[in-house]
């Protein structure tokens, strides 16, 4: 069955994402501040810290988990692409499907921060249990039901989620990506006003196979009281008329309950409704700010274990006389993996803590965070793959067979890759983070930067632009960066810093040549924008990393030292990636790229392709299609396809 198709022109995609957006800043931001040339360091120092009594439960809960992950098996996960029922059930007996979920409710009522640390942790015995832990709590049921759900809608589902009932999200559709003004699922209204029909198909629906609780994005028709518009949805799975067609299937992430699920004549109580109807987007996006955190701790975990296998690796493998660790081209790439490993744990632990204090607004940080993340990580598993060698690309189980240590280097990799792409992709990242880079310039510059705004509109425009820019650029000239003695009580750190308020100065300029030079035109250089943010990115990396180490030297002088080595070599290496990146903004190949791109796109290199065949074009002995079942419970029991027709 082919699905209906929503089309919408490209402006109309813009105005329902733009509509969707939360354009008010009640909060102070720090990267917001960032890209405007601001360095308010004042916004993240001195680092935030928990609460005494928070932290002690928190260390309370961390060491009962750890020793229940020291009993699991995470091979076990990977050879049967299956996480054990019975593991499930000690992490929910742990109460870790309730972390965040406030104690009233049934839930640990642990901060952010001590949910990162949960995540690093179950995601070192396999990374699918910490998918399972964060789609469950992080986008699923609990989170947007803190943000936007009714106090009965609390006392209804939150205990059962603290409990152990999965949940899952789902906006994706097979013809929707990161575009929801295309969403094709609807929800209708009954005639007698009591509940909504569901209709639709959902994809990658993370945890869906097996949750008990959906969260689902559905457009409802405008009609006569009803003002319509895409609204969010608690479902309960086991509803009639919902089906899990397939359990799908990837390159990593064995184990993840990810599957297609399709809604026929679904009701679904009108108590059910987040946020009210057409506030569904609001509830998504938000939801989505706080609950990407969960990828940069699972990075962050990921990269700890690469750096923890890289430095026994190089230390035991001996090649020309002497361990390979101590040949410069490897050991660069353990100072690489070390000082970035200590970045994303900075930013991973100064993003958690303004989560839990409320007093800044991150969606900017989180989405930094993520970006950062999942990008960095997979450049240290890759590394660690490089180190390794032929280990580092054979499998765990033939290393294991052949009588060596088991190290999954490999899998780490496969299992890493999906980061950069879930929760927003590294691309939608970048356009999204410069939506909100440029925010006020769109609100100084209004319809100047519109195509289609008409004469006196630009005029008005005009004004309003010159009045805000009169007062904004000169702030860009001069700062606290060209005064040598700034930031003295970050000692060695200080010139880093100096450089991070100096740069982002210089970034907020480069922003002001963009556009004034592409003016309406530079929505449309993703590339040129994507740069602008990844320099913010470094800079929100190295400002977590100074002001972290400073904290822990200022609690322990003797650690504090290895911290503040660390977090100097990550400065260092970050400041040649920034003026790389500086230099690109202007001298780059993007127009020959455009022009390459649209005319392989038009087929004119097609004889390029010759002299290979496209096994997805013929016909062999592939995987059976999936048999769709009248119900979710004989699906998911088949668990897996034929290997043969």
């Amino acid at each position: 069955m082919v699905e209906q198709q929503v089309k919408v022109t490209e402006k109309e995609a813009r105005q329902f994402a733009e509509e969707a957006r939360e354009s008010g800043w009640a909060k102070p931001s720090f990267a917001k501040e960032l890209y405007l040339g601001n360095f308010r360091l004042d916004l993240v120092h001195p680092h935030p810290r928990p609460d005494p009594t928070d932290d002690d439960r928190a260390r309370s809960f961390i060491a009962d988990l750890r020793r229940y992950c020291e009993t699991l098996d995470g091979f076990v996960i990977e050879r049967d692409a299956k996480i054990p029922d019975d593991y499930v059930k000690g992490l929910a007996e742990l109460g870790c499907f309730g972390i965040k979920i406030p104690q009233a409710y049934g839930g640990l009522g642990l901060s952010q921060v001590a949910y990162n640390e949960a995540l690093m942790l179950v995601g070192s015995v396999h990374p699918t249990l910490g998918v399972l832990l964060s789609a469950h709590q992080s986008i699923g049921v609990p989170e947007p039901l803190k943000l936007a759900g009714s106090e009965e809608q609390k006392q209804r589902f939150l205990p059962r989620c603290a409990k152990g009932a999965v949940s899952a999200f789902l906006l994706t559709e097979p013809d929707v990506g990161s575009d929801p003004a295309r969403l094709a699922s609807t929800a209708t209204p009954t005639e007698d006003g009591q509940a909504y029909e569901l209709n639709g198909v959902k994809l990658w629906t993370t945890n869906g196979v097996v949750a008990e609780l959906l969260v689902v994005a559905a457009r409802v028709p405008k009609s006569e009281g009803h003002p319509g518009g895409v609204t969010a949805f608690i479902v309960e799975a086991d509803s009639p008329g919902i089906t899990v067609e397939h359990r799908n299937q990837f390159m990593g992430l064995r184990g993840i309950e990810n599957g297609v699920t399709r809604f026929h004549n679904v009701r679904v109580p009108k108590e059910n409704v987040i946020g009210g109807e057409g506030k569904g987007l609001k509830v998504v996006l938000g939801t989505l700010n706080t609950g990407r955190l969960s990828v940069p701790a699972s990075c962050a975990g990921a990269a700890k274990w690469c750096l923890k296998i890289a430095r026994e690796w190089s230390n035991e493998r001996v090649q020309w006389g002497k361990p390979v660790g101590k040949h410069e081209a490897v050991s660069q790439k353990i100072s690489f993996m070390a000082a970035t490993t200590y970045a994303l744990e900075s930013i991973l632990e100064l993003s958690g803590h303004m989560a839990d204090q409320g007093r800044n607004d991150i969606r900017i940080e989180a989405a930094l965070a993520k970006l950062y993340a999942s990008e960095m990580a997979y450049k240290i598993a890759d590394e660690l793959v490089q180190i390794r060698g032929g280990r580092g690309y054979e499998t765990a189980d033939s290393l294991a067979a052949r009588g060596e240590r088991a190290v999954p280097a490999e899998q780490i990799m496969r299992d890493l890759r999906i980061n950069r792409i879930f929760e927003g992709s590294s691309e939608i990242m970048h356009l999204m983070i410069a939506r909100e880079a440029v925010d006020a310039h769109l609100q100084a510059a209004g319809d100047l930067a519109d195509p289609e705004a008409d004469t006196k509109s630009k005029a008005r425009a005009a004004a309003k632009a010159s009045g805000f820019y009169a007062s904004w650029l000169p702030k860009l000239v001069a700062g606290k960066g060209q005064v040598p003695t700034s930031y003295s009580e970050f000692g060695t750190l200080a010139k880093h810093l100096r450089f991070i308020e100096r740069t982002a100065r210089k970034l907020a300029r480069s922003t002001f040549y963009g556009m004034a030079r592409w003016q309406a035109g530079l929505e449309k250089k993703q590339v040129f924008l994507g740069r602008i943010v990844t320099i913010g990115t470094e800079l929100f990396a190295m400002s977590a990393s100074c002001v972290r180490a400073e904290m822990q030297r200022s609690d322990d002088p003797d650690a504090g030292a290895k911290a503040y080595e660390l977090a100097d070599a990550f400065c260092r290496q970050a400041r040649q990636r920034i003026d790389q990146l500086f230099q690109e903004l202007w001298d780059n190949t993007d127009d020959t790229d455009n022009r390459i791109a649209k005319a392989a796109l038009r087929g004119d290199y097609i004889w390029l392709e010759a002299g290979v065949l496209d096994p997805s074009e013929g016909t062999g002995p592939w995987i059976a299609p999936w048999e769709p079942g009248p119900s979710t419970e004989e699906n998911v029991a088949r668990r897996f396809l034929p290997n043969t027709r």
